[in-house]
């Protein structure tokens, strides 16, 4: 049983906690309304009378400089306890609190839903620290880089993306990222209903660059149990962005998750191939008209000659309508390609990208549903390695 220790004074946020930890969360909360913190483990543990807690969250109102001191000892003596700050902390001072042992932020002002999955992520990584790390994704220590690309926008990329996200965290909780790197018109923010306090932007700053901890605070919460690091508000700030800073965020963020998915800008621009550099996976997305497809073909061609294609290729066609006038084997043809997953044209998945709500994150009954069902399930790795075992039997008939 997951336990609880949170020391603050604030009563308004010790009830937020007990909500999060009732909602959802197996445990109990003890509470030691206190500014001034115990000196060490002995003084804390005399004060709680109860077996070692595992996650121990710093509250509102106790002193920046109080919380380190405190953080130091005990990361020096019970490392594998997970310590959470509750501040709103300025940027430059993270890298300071993460080195200190603090292993996650979270602000005052967040909801007992937030706290939930925050604690859900504390809970993991005590768990973690006690048993070994476990197994990734991919088979060279590094989680699934997924990128989804097109050459032509309005095809829904962006649903597509944020869709495999939320269905790949109901397979991998709290293991899975979305990175929005359509920079400058980016919209995985709406797309997830997210109004974030940091971005991309402070995500390749070199506190961030060189400390994954620090990274991972800039990270924000889904309650869907993601993470997500959305495009900067203001479209100047990705002039300040190189396609360097891109590839070292993409390889710090495969070491930390099992799934990093990517939703990139339309078009292949410098960002944009320095990501698919990083992918393991491209899933390349088409609607059902002749200037995406040929958009399509002249992309796969341009990267054939630049020699960066990645080897697993999902081809999706979206918005399928048997109306168009076209059919799977006319997109085929055109692209030059066969067609993995073709997502038949919905209302339910237009009504929720408009909510901000993945239609995935609902129990809905729709062809679309199922098929994008079909898509997140190539990324499962029971998928890949039954995928790989019928590749291996057709070349040893």
């Amino acid at each position: 049983m997951s336990r609880f220790v949170l020391l603050s004074p604030s009563g308004d946020f010790d009830q937020k906690l007990r909500a999060a930890v009732a909602h959802g969360l197996r445990g109990s909360v003890q509470t030691i309304a206190s500014d001034i913190l115990p000196a060490g483990p002995a003084e804390l543990f005399a004060l709680l009378n109860q077996e070692q807690p595992e996650v121990i969250i710093i509250g509102p109102d106790v002193p920046y400089d109080e919380a380190l001191r405190f953080a130091k000892v005990f990361d020096v003596q019970l490392p594998g306890l997970s310590l959470v700050l509750v501040s709103d902390v300025d940027p430059a001072l993270l890298l300071q609190a993460m080195r200190a042992g603090i292993r996650d932020i979270i602000s005052p002002q967040a909801d007992p839903t937030e706290i939930r999955v925050l604690l859900e992520r504390a809970c993991q990584s005590f768990a973690t620290r006690h048993r070994g790390p476990e197994p990734q994704a991919a088979g060279n220590g590094q989680g699934l880089v997924i990128g989804v690309f097109s050459p032509k926008g309005g095809v829904g990329k962006t649903t597509l993306a944020t869709n495999i996200a939320i269905g790949l965290g109901q397979i991998a909780p709290m293991s899975v990222v979305i990175v929005d790197l359509d920079l400058q018109f980016g919209d995985v923010a709406s797309g997830l209903y997210l109004n974030p306090e940091h971005t991309v932007t402070d995500a390749v700053t070199p506190a961030a660059a060189q400390d994954s901890l620090v990274l991972k605070a800039f990270l924000t919460v889904h309650p869907a149990g993601i993470y997500a690091l959305c495009a900067p508000p203001n479209p100047v700030d990705a002039d300040h962005i190189t396609p360097e800073h891109i590839s070292r965020l993409l390889e710090q963020l495969a070491q930390e998750f099992q799934y990093v998915v990517l939703d990139t800008a339309p078009g292949l621009p410098e960002i944009g191939l320095a990501a698919m550099e990083q992918c393991t996976d491209v899933v390349w997305v088409s609607a059902m008209d002749i200037p995406s497809l040929r958009g399509l073909r002249s992309g796969l061609e341009v990267l054939r000659q630049l020699e960066i294609m990645p080897e697993s290729r999902h081809v999706v066609l979206n918005m399928a309508d048997a109306k168009a006038g076209l059919n799977v084997r006319d997109v085929e043809s055109t692209i030059g390609a066969p067609v993995d997953v073709s997502v038949p044209r919905s209302r339910a998945i237009a009504l929720s990208t408009n909510r901000g709500i993945p239609v995935l994150q609902e129990s809905r009954k729709d062809p679309a549903v199922k098929s994008l069902r079909q898509l997140v399930e190539r990324f499962n790795p029971a998928w890949r390695t039954q995928t790989q075992r019928k590749l291996h039997r057709r070349v040893v008939i």
